[in-house]
């Protein structure tokens, strides 16, 4: 069975709270969905992995370009529920330089002046970018409920008020995504005890923690709450078993994946001319250095044409669109690339040619005419094969 056929149904479906959810009977140690076990669910991740990292890539392009969008990852859970790890393992696949990570802890003097949602807005990703958020403004109907730092009628209404001010993101143009690690009692306990029992675990231990746990009936009615009054089209809610933390990692790489898929990013196109642009970059060149970009251009953008073909088809594999269509519409796009290359090759074999110091055989039309052929014919048929390309990390 191929990784992409070991999930039974999208996660996005299986995981969202309906009318009828009971968190109270949440199999918090389950893998709805998944068929696979642990390794198989570490190799699909690092498969995602290389494609997240390229769907990210899009969107930062479009953010520099003027774009308006970008998604928020709002992870939710008590501690040890492993909200840290959707941190490292899963946006680790991307270049940080287009992630902003924000961690809400208890408000400072100044964020307590403020309305609950002023420090939330601040820290808002900017457009092109992904942000996530360990924790968030739901820890003010949360927390704060299950705490009695105020009085019921003051959170009561905010669930509310969440709703309108998320619907009124999502309107200008944030993708919004949230996730709620469900840890077990029993699992929780654990981990805290492994917590104490490490020496290099005990800067996460925190005595409060055992406060927490036991209002343990009290968090898990807050959260069912939460599930019942703010799970919406615009701002989803997703309910992660969280006993198994590769489970959790898994279907938030999942759901992060096939969501930036839907949002249908392209690169965007330059006002500027390549050709004046070349020309103007190639002058401040030396004669060899011109020749060397000339003699690698063929491979380094057929493989560049290649890798964006492959992520075209992966991901519409992934979303179940129409193979052979999807297909014929990436051929015809190579092609259009090829003669694209092709063209940008001969620009610059001429502007090498009119150099006093030209090396021999920078003009041979007849061998550009061999080249040309031949990269029509291999272009030919499709990806199929290729490589995989590996999750990238560094600046773009």
């Amino acid at each position: 069975m191929g990784m992409s056929n070991q999930w039974s149904n999208d996660p996005r479906e299986l995981l969202r709270p309906g009318a009828d959810f009971d968190l109270a009977t949440f199999d918090r140690r389950g893998t709805p969905g998944w068929e696979g076990d642990k390794a198989e669910a570490k190799e699909l991740m690092d498969s995602r992995g290389a494609l997240l990292y390229e769907l990210q890539e899009r969107l930062y392009a479009e953010g520099r370009a003027g774009g308006k969008r970008s998604v928020l990852i709002i992870v939710q859970g008590l501690d040890t529920a492993g909200k840290g790890g959707i941190a490292r393992h899963v946006m680790g696949y991307v270049d940080p330089q287009g992630v902003q990570l924000r961690s809400f802890g208890v408000p400072t003097e100044e964020e307590r002046s403020h309305h609950y949602l002023w420090r939330i807005e601040k820290a808002l990703p900017q457009p092109g970018r992904i942000g996530l958020f360990d924790r968030s403004h739901y820890e003010d109907v949360l927390v704060v409920r299950v705490d009695e730092l105020v009085e019921q009628e003051v959170w009561e209404p905010r669930y509310d008020e969440i709703n309108a001010w998320e619907k009124e993101l999502a309107d200008s143009g944030t993708i919004i995504l949230k996730f709620a690690l469900m840890v077990s009692h029993e699992e929780q306990g654990l981990r805290l005890m492994e917590r104490l029992d490490r020496p290099d675990k005990h800067w996460k231990y925190s005595p409060s923690d055992l406060t927490t746990r036991a209002n343990w009936d009290k968090y898990q009615q807050a959260y069912q709450a939460v599930f019942e009054r703010t799970d919406t089209d615009h701002a989803p809610w997703y309910v992660l078993p969280a006993d198994r933390k590769w489970y959790s990692r898994l279907a938030a790489t999942e759901i992060i994946t096939r969501t930036l898929i839907e949002m249908e990013m392209t690169w965007p196109r330059v006002r500027w001319s390549d050709d004046v642009q070349r020309r103007k970059l190639a002058d401040t060149m030396t004669t060899a250095s011109l020749a060397e970009s000339l003699a690698a251009t063929e491979e380094t953008v057929r493989s560049a044409i290649e890798e964006s073909i492959d992520v075209k088809l992966e991901a519409a594999a992934l979303v179940g669109r129409d193979e052979e269509t999807t297909r014929e519409l990436a051929d015809a796009k190579r092609q259009e690339l090829l003669a694209e290359l092709e063209q940008n090759i001969a620009h610059k074999r001429e502007l090498l040619a009119a150099r006093d110091d030209a090396p021999s055989g920078s003009e041979p039309a007849e061998q550009d005419s061999k080249k040309s052929k031949k990269s029509k014919e291999s272009g030919k048929g499709g990806g199929k094969g290729k490589k995989k390309k590996k999750s990238k990390k560094g600046k773009k």
